[in-house]
């Protein structure tokens, strides 16, 4: 491996790494503070721009010997800084959707597209400080012990669809910029990958899904 490849995998797995890192921030806390002073927020994203260059330069102009590294940078340690300047200049950081690149743009802006989103579909509400998901997680276990003692659902089926509260969230409404298109427009995405009823949903597409494809065929 030459000398270019190496530079050009260390860049490769800081990028890999902040993604990774990026998807837990999906629950940004949105705050009213400071989003009027539109001037020292430009400047915080300046200042966030030239510290993401400054580092991922700093990587890629790390000394190698052979085919060794000599430094390992701690890109754990550099999201969470990054993470918390983010949260002091009321930006979000976001991959953009359909390719390569991070998007950095500003909270307020995040928010008002947001609203307007959800008041022109009127499909999606705030629940504020209600949680759902006790309710939902004790109406969906007594159902299904319900199919179980009237024998529509085997005892396997029944400990198989049963939900473990640890183990299961509320869908969420989270975006992803549209950075290619004039005016950075969001795209939707809702992301029920441990909603309480998933196992309920996967299960009766197994089973419908025959009749389906058969259908439209």
């Amino acid at each position: 491996m030459t000398q270019k490849q190496q530079l050009e995998d260390v860049q490769l797995k800081f990028m890999a790494e902040l993604d990774i890192l990026l998807q837990t921030l999906h629950d940004v806390t949105i705050s009213d503070k400071n989003l009027n002073n539109n001037r020292i927020i430009e400047s915080r994203i300046n200042d966030i721009i030239e510290s993401v260059n400054s580092q991922a330069s700093q990587s890629q102009s790390q000394k190698i010997t052979g085919t060794k590294i000599k430094k390992k940078k701690n890109y754990g340690r550099l999201v969470k800084r990054l993470k918390h300047r983010f949260k002091l200049a009321n930006v979000i950081l976001r991959k953009s959707d359909k390719s390569k690149v991070f998007h950095l743009g500003k909270i307020e802006d995040y928010r008002k597209k947001s609203e307007e989103y959800m008041v022109k579909t009127e499909a999606y509400k705030c629940l504020g400080i209600n949680d759902p998901l006790p309710d939902l997680i004790t109406k969906t276990n007594k159902y299904l012990l319900d199919l179980r003692l009237a024998k529509w659902i085997s005892q396997k089926q029944y400990e198989k669809l049963c939900i473990n509260p640890c183990e299961v969230e509320l869908a969420h409404l989270y975006y992803l910029p549209k950075a290619h298109k004039p005016g950075t427009p969001l795209r939707p995405i809702v992301s029920g990958l441990k909603h309480p009823t998933i196992k309920i949903s996967k299960v009766l597409d197994e089973l419908l899904r025959p009749l389906f494809d058969k259908m439209a065929s």
